[in-house]
């Protein structure tokens, strides 16, 4: 099952890390009551599935990230591509 795939089934995501819809949804600004719309199959917006994506399938903490550490990455990206590279290789191991 590819990534998209995923992020079509909430539900399966939501259940595989023991979270209620509650608990699962705000963590990605979304209501219950909306989140449960898109577990019932209801189109997702491409911006919530990608913070559904971020959140809970890359596991990151959203509520810690800051526009400085995004402007960052993006300089170090464009301006030195071979230390973000040797970096981030670092952290995939």
């Amino acid at each position: 099952m590819g990534l998209f795939e995923r992020i079509k089934n909430p539900r399966e995501i939501r259940q595989k890390l023991g979270l209620n819809q509650d608990e699962f949804w705000q963590k990605i600004g979304v209501t219950q009551s909306g989140g449960s719309r898109y577990e019932a199959g209801r189109d997702m917006p491409k911006p919530v599935a990608e913070l559904l994506r971020l959140v809970h399938v890359e596991g990151v903490d959203i509520s810690a990230v800051r526009r400085e550490d995004i402007e960052i990455i993006a300089f170090l990206k464009t301006s030195h591509p071979e230390l973000y590279d040797r970096l981030r290789n670092s952290l995939v191991k």
